[in-house]
């Protein structure tokens, strides 16, 4: 069996719990950013209103930056007040307003989960983290955390990125912080932390630490208020701990929350050698041509064929230009006739590939692919008329277009 943490990585003396708690959530009261889902939770009195309004932010919040979150919010809130009105609305409905925000699978979990609590759990919101987690499609351990502590006042606690950054700090936590035994000491802490009278606010505060103080690079030390809690801050502060470990202190290499002993303190990094993360997958290269059709419209105005992915996988029931994945090694010319042949099959004429005209390369990241479009333009004469057994397609103008449900690439495109 692994060997127990030593005392030090952990948050065992009362009085220091409770000192924690206190000076974190004086300096939320203070300090925190004014944010419309939390004025909705402070000023809300349904429950289930309250639990949606929280549970929809925290969905929009996974993997995307505060400041882009905050007008996708605003406008879903207004189209869509209440998980009834949600549950009413279409899946298109839904792409069209979450377009640009990316992760696009989570506007669709969130859209099933509301309408499942509509019709399995006759409106009502489940009260509690395990609830929430067992019953919400999409609705994991941080997230049921968060809705249950900020919405319904139940003492759990959350780990998320921010959170996993302040307590690998506070405690000097060096092991890979990615690992499911680093992840479930994570939580167990989170737990133990805590405010029990304002479990809410206390999990606000952790993470409005970690986005606002305790960041990443360049970590504003002298701002934060539970730095004296924090071992990572006082052996920047006092250097290396003393050779002779204390009865507290890690024993010789045994330790599953230490550092490993290939990577030492640097002490050019202070408090930002922790977190320690494992080395990240390079994102695999891949290569798409897409085309531009365009048509001259009934009104003059030029219109451009649009088409639905698939409804699973990657930007899954989104619009796009037609467009064909490639081998990495193609030559121009190939691209070109595999294209062609591509786009025969939706327009049921020959397509020549000496007509498509090359625009030139969008370069898209996603998380884990590095997208590189080759775009090409092929402008039409008269009416096509596409084979209704392939995927959904239609004509839009160029304001349509942005106003459908299209990804942010397809608009770089």
């Amino acid at each position: 069996a692994p060997a127990p943490p030593p005392a030090r990585h952990l948050f065992s003396d009362p009085a220091e719990v409770e000192a924690l708690r206190k000076n974190l959530l004086t300096w939320y009261d203070r300090c925190k950013r004014d944010l419309p889902w939390r004025a909705l939770a402070a000023t809300e009195p349904d429950a289930d209103r309250r639990g949606y309004a929280v549970w929809v932010s925290e969905i929009m919040l996974q993997q995307t930056q505060v400041a882009t979150v905050i007008d996708y919010y605003n406008r879903w809130m207004q189209k869509w007040p209440t998980l009834q009105a949600l549950a009413q609305a279409s899946l298109e409905e839904v792409n069209e307003l979450w377009a640009g925000l990316g992760y696009y699978s989570r506007g669709k979990r969130l859209q099933e989960a509301a309408r499942k609590v509509v019709s399995e759990l006759a409106g009502r919101m489940p009260r509690t983290a395990e609830e929430l987690q067992k019953l919400l499609p999409g609705v994991g351990r941080y997230t049921a955390g968060a809705i249950a502590s900020i919405s319904y006042g139940q003492a759990t606690g959350v780990v998320d990125g921010n959170v996993i950054r302040v307590l690998c700090r506070l405690r000097c936590i060096g092991a890979d912080s990615s690992s499911p035994a680093v992840i479930d000491r994570l939580w167990d802490m989170a737990n133990v932390l805590v405010d029990r009278s304002r479990p809410g606010d206390f999990n606000q505060a952790l993470m409005e630490l970690g986005a606002t103080v305790c960041v990443p690079k360049a970590p504003l030390c002298g701002e934060c208020p539970v730095k004296q809690h924090c071992q990572a801050w006082r052996r920047k502060l006092f250097g290396n701990p003393p050779k002779v470990p204390d009865v507290e202190d890690c024993g010789a290499g045994d330790c599953p929350l230490c550092p490993p002993a290939t990577e030492p303190w640097d002490s050019s990094l202070g408090v930002t050698n922790f977190p320690r993360k494992a080395a990240k997958k390079p994102p695999r290269a891949m290569r798409t041509a897409t085309c531009v059709l365009e048509r001259r419209g009934c009104h003059g105005a030029p219109e451009y064929l649009i088409v639905q992915r698939p409804s699973s996988g990657l930007l899954a029931g989104l619009w796009e230009f037609p467009s064909l994945p490639l081998a990495q090694d193609l030559k121009d010319k190939r691209e070109r006739e595999e294209l062609a042949d591509h786009l025969q099959a939706w327009m049921g004429r020959p397509v020549a590939a000496r007509g498509l005209r090359f625009i030139g390369e969008v370069i898209h990241i996603f998380s884990h692919i590095h997208q590189t479009y080759a775009v090409y333009s092929l402008p039409l004469d008269g009416d096509v008329t596409l084979d209704p057994a392939l995927s959904p397609s239609r004509w839009v103008t160029e304001d349509e277009f942005h106003a459908s449900a299209v990804s942010t690439a397809m608009k770089k495109v």
